[in-house]
């Protein structure tokens, strides 16, 4: 990756146009082709960026743009479009590369697999009495997360999201559908569990007459002990 930090203005060409008077910036150009502008500000987005496939060109200023500062003019061009991103770089205060390696990429703690294994191991939460009958219950359209027998040998379909949404009850609505239609399963309720639950799917949740239930992450994995607490 190489940093540059310096005064520069830049122009994009293509679906649309935009300009970036002069100003100090950070300029990212990453390992795949990736030429990206940041301001001290604006959180994480880019004020203006060239995603791959794209090339960069260095080149000499014109005779009207040295007479204006501009000491070189980087071109990248999009390989596979008209998109093309002009820099004109004026001071340069930093400029440095550095090889990264290779990036084992995001690790995500508490995705749906974990809240999916942790509450198969805790299945009480669903209310005393419950048993757990198996992980990713196969159907015709796809796995159910949990299937699990209520105290009176009921059969209980959960679907478990990060953060939950009406999709997810709607592709509860679906398993459910499908679950009834099976005489050994028959009746099947639902219980839609999640981190957080939108106000919205708890209302479609309600009049599909699915119960929801929030998880606790922390607690699920035992960091958070709720009873040691004093408020």
């Amino acid at each position: 990756m190489r940093l540059v930090v310096a005064e520069c203005a830049a122009r994009y060409t293509g679906r649309l146009s935009a300009y970036l008077p002069r100003a100090t910036r950070l300029l990212l150009v990453k390992a795949d082709g990736s030429v990206l502008l940041h301001s001290d500000g604006g959180s994480y987005k880019p004020l203006n960026w060239m995603s791959p496939p794209c090339s960069l060109s260095s080149e000499e200023p014109t005779d009207d743009q040295r007479s204006d500062g501009v000491t070189e003019v980087w071109t990248v061009q999009h390989q596979k479009s008209d998109d093309r991103l002009v820099i004109e770089i004026y001071d340069v205060a930093h400029d440095s590369a550095h090889d990264l390696g290779q990036d084992p990429g995001l690790v995500k703690d508490g995705v749906e697999a974990h809240l999916q294994k942790l509450l198969a191991e805790q299945i009480e939460l669903l209310g005393p009495g419950h048993t757990l009958v198996r992980r990713e219950y196969p159907t015709a359209i796809g796995p159910v997360d949990i299937l699990a027998r209520d105290p009176s040998g009921g059969t209980v379909a959960v679907e478990i999201k990060r953060r939950g949404d009406i999709d997810g009850v709607e592709q509860l609505t679906r398993y459910l559908d499908l679950l009834s239609r099976d005489p050994l399963l028959s009746p099947v309720r639902g219980v839609f569990a999640a981190q957080e639950i939108k106000r919205q799917a708890r209302v479609l949740a309600a009049d599909r007459g699915i119960s929801c239930l929030v998880l606790d992450y922390d607690a699920l994995r035992g960091v958070d002990d709720s009873s040691s607490r004093l408020f």
